[in-house]
């Protein structure tokens, strides 16, 4: 007796119904998943490409998501532990539904056994390539605006395995320190003390040279700026022949524009673009020809920012602090001069380092000089002054940090192998100090 046809194409339309019945949801499962682990994946890339800048913008934002991307960023080995776990959980989870659906496969259709390996080619490409790389190359190249988006969700999962991330990071810290033991780690004082030693031929100027590319990029902007109050700026509201006086008297072919006050910065002045309007009067508005100035943080390392120069092609930034004041000014020859030393042109004074040596072991110096320039008059390493120096960067800094108060004249205080005599103050600033070593006292 011949089959029916159309039973059979029924019988075909059910047995798709019921495999679409019951993979559909599944299938659905599975999306959900493999985007949930395309976005934890494109979390973390996003999270750890963050450059310092962007830190640093969204560490004085006042935005809610880029408060919260700091805030999960002071703990960045838990972090990274919570989303791996998630990222792993995810993909666990794709495997364990795709294996469960294979084998129920193979139930239905014995002959479909050659099914699993098809499947765990196309799931492992998927999970790769949906799930890994287009994400992270995404997030690396987009970093701050796929972090912020997902913060919330990075603050959840960092919730939720909180306990196992503690557990991973105590893990890995016993392995670093058994690592770390059998390893060598050399640090700045060490490879400062290696300089001396292997440099015993070498002239005390290529000496220097040798310390300030070793300590090049540990500095910061604010430690190698010029101060605020030593700022040299224009008001915008001068009339053009007291601009030009000032100018004359300044020596400077970059200035300053603020409004009110330094900390109301409106931009830079360049001397070369006033050199057409010599012979205007004070009707000619020079305030049209102020350039933007380039804003950094303090934290800012001058590695980084001699590249942002050179993108940039800027010689000057000023400096801020957290609240957005002018904190200094760091131009690109300060920047040099913490390799080579100090550089001197026909306005800079004949004592380029603000000190005078008396003998080998007494040193008299102006209380603005940077405690990096202390260091290396006084032949010390660079971290000398760290533990007592507070958020200082100079000298007239660390005496105040010493005393806890403003000092007079006359007063002395010790630190170390050092003994500090204030020699000029006029009670709200020290102006000179004199520096010994103990050892010449006794």
């Amino acid at each position: 007796m011949d089959s029916d046809p159309l039973s059979g194409k029924v019988l075909q339309a059910d047995v798709w119904s019921t495999y679409l019945g019951f993979y559909g949801p599944y299938a659905a499962i599975l999306i959900v998943l493999l985007a949930m682990a395309a976005i934890v994946s494109a979390s973390e890339a996003a999270f750890f490409s963050l450059s310092s800048d962007d830190r640093a913008v969204c560490r004085v934002s006042d935005d809610a998501a880029e408060r919260r991307i700091m805030h999960l960023l002071d703990r960045p080995r838990r972090l990274l532990a919570s989303l791996l776990i998630f990222n792993n959980l995810l993909n666990l989870a794709i495997v364990v539904i795709v294996t469960y659906l294979v084998w129920k496969l193979s139930q239905l259709d014995p002959s479909s056994g050659w099914v699993l390996a098809s499947v765990t080619v196309i799931v492992t490409l998927a999970i790769v390539l949906f799930g890994e790389i287009i994400p992270k190359v995404y997030a690396s190249q987009n970093s701050l605006t796929v972090a912020r988006r997902t913060a919330p969700l990075v603050a959840l999962a960092s919730a939720l395995f909180r306990p196992l991330s503690i557990l991973l990071v105590s893990l890995t810290s016993v392995i670093d320190q058994r690592i770390q033991r059998r390893g060598y780690k050399v640090s700045m004082e060490e490879l400062n003390q290696a300089v001396e030693l292997t440099s015993r031929e070498s002239t005390q100027e290529e000496r220097e040279l040798i310390k300030g590319i070793v300590n090049f990029s540990n500095l910061t902007a604010r430690q190698a700026m010029r101060a605020r109050v030593d700022i040299t700026a224009f008001c915008d509201d001068l009339a053009f022949t007291e601009l030009l006086t000032q100018i004359n008297q300044s020596g400077y072919s970059r200035v300053p524009v603020y409004k009110e006050s330094l900390d109301e910065i409106e931009g830079i002045l360049y001397l070369k673009d006033l050199l057409p309007h010599l012979d205007s009067d004070d009707s000619f508005r020079w305030q049209t020809l102020i350039r933007p100035a380039f804003f950094i943080p303090e934290t800012k390392k001058i590695d980084d920012l001699l590249q942002d120069f050179q993108k940039r092609r800027v010689h000057m930034a000023i400096v801020v602090d957290e609240y957005g004041g002018t904190r200094g000014l760091i131009t690109l020859e300060d920047i040099i001069e913490e390799i080579f030393g100090d550089i001197n042109d026909e306005f800079d004074d004949d004592e380029p380092v603000p000190f005078q040596r008396i003998d080998e072991q007494t040193v008299i110096m102006e209380s603005k000089i940077l405690l990096t320039d202390v260091c290396r008059v006084l032949n010390l390493d660079m971290t000398y002054f760290d533990a007592v120096k507070g958020e200082s960067e100079s000298l007239g800094g660390l005496l105040l940090e010493l005393f806890t108060r403003v000092p007079e004249t006359g007063e002395e205080v010790g630190y170390e192998d050092f003994t500090f005599k204030v020699l000029s103050s006029d009670g709200k600033r020290i102006q000179s100090v004199e520096i010994v070593r103990q050892e010449a006292a006794a």
